[in-house]
């Protein structure tokens, strides 16, 4: 437990402090944020805001990781460091951080709302959520566990949902699509959500808190575990790192939150966006909870789907929407809501859609003892 206060509160002053410091490097050399025209008018006078602050989130976690890692190393020198399920996850995070920040950089450098082509940014994200499924399909600890399985997950591995029904090989390529599903699908959601001060940060923080509660949960009730006396426990490799990660998140994200409230100061942009949904979609899959996904980031999927029920309802109609504009957020702000009240409104909906999904964690413990 100590290693998640050690590492949530390092991610915070990291973040806290080294945000107005990026702020500044970035005022300095002119990177702002292209603004659309068709959006709602009170955002015109965000254009310039300096963006790409998700490099903060990122450099504060990972910096947070490694030296929390090492503060347990030096004061217990049996301590075995960091994990491979840790090392996955951050590759993910940092891989989809890295394309974000090649589409915000084209973004910047050229004035314009279109960064990375369609095709190079599927590619490149297909290619880092490739390589995470590969590596998160091997190398198993002394139990014979690795950081993902071949299984189908709601809170636990549905047994009879096994990818390998056809073999190893057949197994391995569908788990890979069925990752890069969940990646694709959580980066968007995050991405999408990002479009008013403070939402996707303040969203995001509640998610990565439920993740630090439920692995604490599962390590304490880990398969082989002293602890564990029933029949009912968790087969995830190495909850407590997952934990520690999702702890770093949040005070990451609390300390960026304080410089992207509204007013912002500063976008995470997609180098945050992207980054963000790779290390929701990451903890999903290494924590074996891949379907209660679904409603742990609910917010994100409303919002998606509120993107995709726009889209389908204007071409099959030849012109007519259902909502003033999506994502929905912006549907609110153009019915005349203020900015901070849309963020708030939808940070209750996203502590809704958490406490659910908690909820069902916590029942399906309950019942299946």
């Amino acid at each position: 437990m100590i290693s998640l206060l050690i590492g949530s509160a390092l991610a915070l002053v990291l973040s806290l402090l080294g945000t107005p410091l990026f702020i500044r490097l970035l005022v300095s050399r002119g990177y702002g944020q292209f603004i659309r025209d068709d959006g709602p008018t009170a955002h015109h006078t965000k254009r310039g805001t300096p963006t790409m602050g998700g490099a903060v989130i990122v450099g504060s976690v990972l910096a947070a990781y490694l030296l929390t890692h090492l503060v347990l190393w030096l004061a217990d020198g049996s301590h075995t460091g960091p994990t491979i399920s840790g090392g996955v996850l951050l590759l993910l995070t940092g891989g989809m951080g890295l394309v974000g920040f090649l589409d915000d950089f084209i973004k910047i450098s050229r004035q314009r709302s279109l960064g990375l082509r369609a095709r190079s940014k599927v590619i490149l994200q297909g290619l880092v959520g490739t390589l995470f499924a590969v590596l998160a399909l091997n190398f198993p600890n002394a139990l014979g566990r690795t950081p993902a399985s071949m299984n189908i997950s709601l809170v636990r591995d549905i047994p009879w949902l096994n990818l390998a029904f056809a073999g190893t090989l057949v197994g391995t390529l569908l788990f890979i699509v069925w990752s890069n599903l969940i990646v694709t699908a959580a980066t968007n959601g995050v991405n999408l959500t990002d479009g008013l001060d403070g939402l996707a940060a303040g969203a995001a923080v509640m998610v990565f808190g439920a993740y630090m509660l439920m692995g604490i949960w599962q390590f304490n009730q880990s398969c082989g575990s002293v602890k564990v006396t029933g029949e009912v426990c968790y087969e995830v490799r190495d909850p407590m790192d997952l934990a520690l990660l999702s702890s770093a998140m949040v005070g990451a994200l609390i300390g960026f939150l304080w410089w992207n409230t509204s007013p912002a100061k500063i976008f995470m942009g997609d180098t945050g966006s992207l980054a963000l949904g790779g290390a929701i979609a990451g903890l999903a899959i290494l924590s074996r909870t891949q379907l209660l996904l679904v409603i742990l980031a609910g917010l994100f999927v409303i919002i998606t789907m509120s993107v995709i029920i726009q889209v389908v309802f204007f071409r099959l109609t030849g012109g007519k929407r259902v909502f003033k504009m999506a994502p929905l957020q912006h549907h609110f702000e153009l019915k005349g809501w203020a900015e901070v009240t849309v963020v708030v409104r939808f940070w209750i909906i996203a502590g809704l859609c958490v406490a659910g999904a908690l909820g069902i964690f916590y029942a399906e413990w309950v019942v299946g003892l």
